[in-house]
């Protein structure tokens, strides 16, 4: 018997229907009848009959007469979106053009990449970024037709490299590689992550060195910008032969296997979510699954945020710890030009800057810095004279980091790499994440410091023995505890931060029965350091 899904607000219903000569309008009130049974208060809608309501297909968003026949505009499975009048549609039902960004897989950057994330931009390839694409499968389709034995295209994977395939087995090579790698664990990544993810490996995939066909890259595409989101656990990278478990989890969503999400759909098996949107499963063409799963992805999408995150926190610090200095009636003489102009490290003359620009000026008088003009306080405790030196190179440590990942970012970190202009594929280590892991390692240490020095000024704040304040910023007390355990927090954060600042790249252990001998361990750095991030967030840069 035929079918057909629903969606109707937040609930995806199947309807049959015997009859195919009936209406959209039979269908959609059949649908309406299901969509409130299933409602405590009947879905708030009182009668099915007196209900208004259009139809449209899910796939090119086209509006269905309601006088139409079901046989005559819609095919066994097909999906449709019923929206009641004076409900809000779902986004992509609204005929409005989104904006794009154009990737060639040379000029995205760590924002542009936060950006696409946040779903604010969908994607489209440059035609120099597609004729590159379609040379590069040209040479790998060369050398599928001549029976040349080439590493991951005619061959095996990792210790298998030496087994030669036969044609007729390639597709089911590059499908059972992608199957056996989905082998990740623990939560997805969240959907923001996700599209970070997916996007990140369509600009890589678009500077035209791993042998992807255009037919493949397009539909990644279209499911980023249908927002249909791979199953892709947290953990199983160990950052070098790429991210090969979570990447392998991302295609085979793409497959249709698996699970995926959409805004529209929720979690649901990935064949129903991408037939949701009207997206077929891509088929792998030899090399396809391999270009698909090998390169530092995860680790640089995940780095790409804990950067942009980073900066923002550096920022912040700089701004409260001026503030915090000013309330403990502190002196602006080390933030003298002069004295950082002999110790010209950027990130150090910026802090100094920064703070001579918020504390007391002759066009910013402060009402604090004047009542102790005149006092015998000669310096500082460290915490808060030398901001410049700690928060300095916080600072410059932000903008190493962002230039390793940005590079990162329009890498192509593929094996083997293609090279269409040479007739030749070359097998490399591209693919391998120490750039990204040593330095989000890095970012971790430098951005944990901000905290570090943040928690000493809280007690300096909470301590009437330091600040001249009631203790713990509170009238009362004893009645009141005012901010004595939210320093306590502080600490804890601070404490565990230490712990994860301990740097995951030292580590490395041997995979692959040992083909794949040193490994980066790029992907808990990435992890730890978006951790670390999160606590310096939290204890909030007093």
């Amino acid at each position: 018997m035929p079918r057909f899904t629903v969606h109707i607000r937040d609930e995806w219903l199947a309807v049959p229907c015997r009859d195919t000569s009936k209406t959209i309008q039979w269908l959609g009130q059949e649908a309406l009848k299901r969509y409130i049974k299933n409602k405590p208060d009947n879905g708030g809608i009182t009668a099915v009959k007196d209900t208004r309501f259009v139809v449209r297909r899910c796939q090119g968003l086209g509006l269905l007469d309601a006088d139409d026949t079901i046989e005559d505009v819609l095919e066994d499975n097909d999906f449709v979106e019923l929206a009641i009048e004076g409900d809000t549609m779902s986004p992509d039902f609204i005929p409005c053009e989104p904006g794009y960004i154009s990737l060639d897989g040379n000029s995205l950057t760590s924002t542009d990449l936060i950006n696409l994330g946040r779903g604010l931009y969908k994607i489209k390839l440059t035609p120099e970024a597609e004729r590159k694409v379609v040379q590069s499968r040209e040479l790998l389709d060369t050398i599928v037709k001549e029976n040349k034995v080439v590493y991951g295209i005619t061959t095996g994977f990792g210790k298998f490299a030496r087994t030669v395939i036969p044609v007729s087995k390639l597709k089911e090579l590059q499908e059972n590689l992608v199957r056996s790698h989905s082998a990740g664990v623990g939560n997805p990544l969240s959907p923001e992550r996700t599209r970070m993810l997916l996007a990140l490996r369509i600009n890589v995939l678009a500077k035209g060195h791993s042998g992807v066909s255009l037919e493949t890259l397009q539909a990644m595409i279209q499911a980023f910008n249908a927002s249909c989101l791979s199953f892709v656990p947290e953990k199983g990278t160990v950052g070098a032969s790429g991210d090969l478990a979570p990447l392998s989890h991302l295609a085979l969503g793409l497959m249709g296997e698996g699970k995926m999400w959409s805004p529209t759909s929720g979690w649901a098996d990935a064949k129903y979510v991408l037939e949701a949107h009207g997206l077929k499963p891509i088929s792998l063409k030899p090399k396809e699954g391999l270009a698909l799963i090998n390169g530092t992805q995860m680790i640089t999408s995940l780095g790409a945020e804990a950067v942009e995150r980073a900066q923002a926190i550096a920022q912040q610090a700089d701004i409260i710890a001026a503030l915090t200095l000013e309330v403990l009636k502190g002196t602006t003489k080390a933030f003298d030009s002069d004295i950082h102009a002999l110790r010209p490290h950027p990130g150090q003359i910026e802090v100094a800057q920064r703070f001579r620009s918020l504390l007391d000026s002759d066009h910013h008088p402060s009402q604090i810095a004047e009542s102790h003009r005149f006092c015998d306080r000669v310096q500082d405790a460290y915490t808060m004279r030398c901001c410049p030196q700690v928060h300095g190179i916080a600072n410059d440590t932000i903008a190493f980091v962002q230039n390793i990942i940005n590079t990162e970012i329009n890498s192509a970190t593929d094996n083997p790499m293609v090279f269409a202009e040479r007739g030749e594929t070359i097998s490399g280590g591209n693919f391998h994440g120490e750039y990204p892991a040593k330095a989000l390692d890095f970012l971790a240490i430098a951005v944990h410091e901000l905290a570090s020095i943040s928690e000493r000024r809280i007690e300096r704040l909470c301590n009437p023995s330091l600040s001249e304040l009631p203790a713990f910023l509170v009238n009362e007390g004893g009645l009141n505890s005012g901010f004595m355990i939210a320093h306590c927090t502080a600490a804890a954060l601070v404490s565990e931060n230490k712990v994860l600042c301990h740097p995951s790249s030292v580590d490395s252990l041997s995979t692959s029965a040992a083909t794949e001998d040193h490994v980066s361990m790029g992907g808990w750095a990435a992890r730890k350091a978006l951790r670390v991030i999160e606590h310096v967030e939290q204890v909030s840069c007093c």
